[in-house]
């Protein structure tokens, strides 16, 4: 198996061919999979025909498989990793969540153990009149962070937030059993990568509800402004789906958002799987 390595050209993320996910990945591809989620902080892998435990496991190569707490209710027989994302239904229900990540945000920030990469392959893509709705967005913290002043990376120095799971709107309603297992969490602001000790942002709206040592009002203006410098177009890449693509995000490297344009009887399917990942710092 030869790997080829397309950057996208955009804000962050390269495509890797050459991959066939059904057949089992030795060591050294797998490294170099692994080097290139580092570098460009997403990866994608088009044309992908994988069953949910192939997913599962590939997935499992990057770390310990994490069993989202949506999963109870929108998951695949068999397979508790595995989370739908769906506006699709059956006999009258749901059978995913239908509107996740409308907002940008990094998975499972506000757990003591963020999440340190998400996998989405994409079984139904939307589209209208062969034009692919339903996007994703990515930022890359890193080069945000990178590009900030002096004087604003001497004002982040040693910050941390506030991260609160209740912060952020969701699809659907929360049990409080999902709020009492997340309790508000504090994380640095600016955040070192554990594999390759690149720096970056970690701060985004809703989320991040405010900064220790910082009064409300000037702590909110301060994420407002961080949050708009991680997403400005030059940090930005846009994936327009394919039925069959296997995209990979590093939570530390990227921040994304779903872009919600379509609905019924437009259908999205995606398998989502989480990797756990480590205390930030």
């Amino acid at each position: 198996m030869s790997l080829e390595i397309v950057p996208t050209n955009a804000g962050i993320g390269a495509e890797i061919r050459g991959v066939d996910l059904v057949r089992p990945l030795d060591d050294a591809i797998f490294a170099e999979i692994e080097a290139t989620l580092d570098t460009h902080g997403v990866i994608i892998l088009r044309d992908q025909k994988i069953t949910p435990e192939q997913q599962v496991a590939f997935s499992a190569q990057f770390g310990d498989v994490a069993i989202n707490h949506n999963a109870k209710d929108f998951g695949i027989d068999g397979n508790p990793e595995i989370y739908l994302i769906s506006n699709i239904t059956e006999s009258g229900r749901l059978i995913g969540t239908p509107r996740a990540g409308s907002e940008w945000h990094t998975d499972m920030c506000y757990a003591k153990q963020p999440a340190r990469a998400t996998m989405l392959h994409a079984i139904e893509v939307p589209e209208l009149n062969g034009l692919a709705l339903g996007d994703t967005q990515f930022a890359n913290t890193a080069a945000a962070w990178e590009t900030l002043p002096d004087a604003m990376k001497r004002k982040l120095d040693g910050l941390k937030g506030v991260f609160d799971f209740r912060g952020r709107k969701r699809g659907r309603p929360i049990s409080a059993e999902t709020i009492a297992q997340y309790p508000p969490v504090e994380h640095p602001i600016v955040r070192t990568h554990p594999r390759t000790g690149r720096k970056g942002l970690y701060v985004m709206r809703n989320d991040c509800t405010g900064i220790v040592g910082l009064e409300e009002d000037e702590a909110l203006s301060l994420i407002g402004a961080l949050a708009d410098h991680i997403t400005r177009p030059a940090f930005v890449y846009r994936h327009r789906w394919r039925v069959g693509d296997v995209v990979v995000w590093d939570n530390c490297t990227a921040q994304h958002q779903a872009m919600i344009d379509y609905d019924l009887p437009q259908r999205r399917l995606m398998w989502r799987t989480t990797v756990k990942g480590s205390v930030p710092f």
